[in-house]
């Protein structure tokens, strides 16, 4: 029986349709740039937010029914849940799951009851993937809701919370395994500080780096093939989080070894949180060869935390694609990341918040395939760097030669010129004329 009855599977109708329930750029089979829509954007469920989350805020308690008929914190519920994802997913057309261990089934208060019921419910999982082409993207463990993690999993001050992360991540892992995950991902929850008074910082990032070494070595034992990923956050829930940002994680793991097992799995809040655009974060991630996943979302500017709105930004969906299609695309995928606005609470809504992203970013993959093959932007960027290439002078800087050489060059000519235009307006106006034309 239909959970999501009245509600038809989702089809492309085109720009002009006024029906809601239907994709209005977002065409699967359409071919960009050699390679199908789905195939550049492999969309995926966030377990989470979208089969659990009621829109319950510090205020105020929960206004959506995720119940699904059956009675909350019961196998029974957790079976329905999954009932409903495959059955949201099929509709939608979404090929792609990710899941934390606790958000699948209710946690008990021994870890051993709830590994039995996390392997209850992931063959209950493989069942339903029986017959269609739904695929786990990643897994996680969820580190951060029970008390036990209050002061972080890797980064505790107790090593037997520690060894309770320990057992959580192999559990996940060995779940990702058994559903066949691309990726695993690390999200530093808790892994931060309140206050310096009380941290030992050298200590609490060495327990990190040693838990990922010791996931690396495991996930390897047990037959996981795919990538490892950080997820960069700056704050929320504790004041300062090691991950801040790409630049700082991805320096973290060139640190402690794990550069060749690790890429980034980056979120757009968590970007401007950091005080970045969601493009920046994406840029140093696949400057390094790190640019792995990507957590589909867009927050408020004018507040201070993690909103994880479904993204409408154009603008912002257009420079995301653009740094993905010039790094040759993810190893991962677009994890929708986000959640209904908390007056949003039907069923329908749900739907309409999934069809708002995927065209959002479809759309996106159209505008930046035209502004690659409009040519200007990398046409000028290549110019502006030309004397690095095209002068005997830069040809010395790039061949190494001593500080000695290029210092007397500029002895000899005494007086530097400009460095030529930026043109920035002229590149935004370029920017705004592909997307409105």
């Amino acid at each position: 029986m239909a959970i999501f009855e009245g509600i038809e599977k989702i089809k492309y109708e085109g720009p002009g349709s006024k029906n809601p329930l239907s994709f209005k750029y977002y065409d699967a089979d359409r071919v960009i740039l050699g390679k199908k829509m789905s195939e550049h954007l492999p969309f995926a469920m966030a377990w989470w937010h979208n089969l659990c989350a009621e829109g319950t805020d510090m205020f105020g308690r929960g206004v959506a029914n995720k119940s699904f008929g059956k009675e909350y914190g019961t196998m029974e519920h957790a079976k329905a849940k999954v009932d409903a994802g495959f059955e949201f997913m099929e509709k939608l057309g979404i090929k792609y799951f990710c899941f934390h261990d606790v958000d699948i089934v209710p946690e008990a208060e021994d870890i051993k009851e709830t590994n039995r019921r996390l392997d209850e419910i992931t063959d209950y999982i493989l069942e339903k993937m029986k017959g269609t082409d739904i695929k786990c993207l990643w897994g996680t463990a969820n580190m951060f809701s029970n008390p036990r993690f209050c002061n972080g999993a890797g980064s505790s001050n107790s090593a037997e919370v520690f060894a309770f992360a320990c057992a959580q991540v192999k559990k996940a892992l060995e779940l990702t395994v058994k559903l066949g995950g691309r990726g695993y991902v690390f999200w530093g929850g808790r892994e931060g500080y309140e206050t310096l008074l009380n941290t030992d910082m050298k200590l609490e990032q060495e327990n990190i780096a040693r838990l990922m070494k010791m996931a690396v070595n495991y996930g390897r034992k047990i037959g996981f093939t795919g990538d490892f990923y950080i997820e960069p956050k700056p704050k929320e829930p504790m004041k300062h989080q090691y991950d801040f940002d790409a630049a700082t994680a991805i320096g973290f793991l060139k640190a402690h070894g794990l550069d060749k097992d690790f890429k980034m799995n980056i979120e757009a809040n968590h970007a401007t949180l950091a005080g970045h655009t969601f493009e920046h974060d994406l840029r140093v991630s696949a400057i390094n060869g790190m640019l792995g996943s990507i957590d589909a979302n867009q927050g408020d500017y004018l507040l201070g935390w993690d909103t994880d709105e479904f993204p409408f930004d154009v603008y912002t969906a257009t420079m995301c694609m653009l740094e993905v299609l010039n790094a040759g695309g993810l190893t991962g995928g677009f994890n929708f990341d986000a959640k209904n606005r908390r007056p949003s609470y039907t069923y329908e809504d749900m739907f309409e918040g999934f069809i708002l992203g995927m065209d959002t970013f479809a759309l996106g993959l159209i505008k930046a395939s035209e502004l690659i093959e409009d040519g200007r932007l990398e046409e000028f960027k290549k110019k502006r760097y030309e004397s690095y290439f095209n002068t005997e002078l830069g040809n010395k800087i790039m061949s190494g030669a001593t500080l000695e050489e290029i210092a007397s060059y500029a002895e000899n000519k005494g007086k530097a010129e400009l460095p030529g235009s930026g043109k920035q307006e002229h590149l935004e106006a370029i920017i705004n004329q592909v997307l409105f034309r």
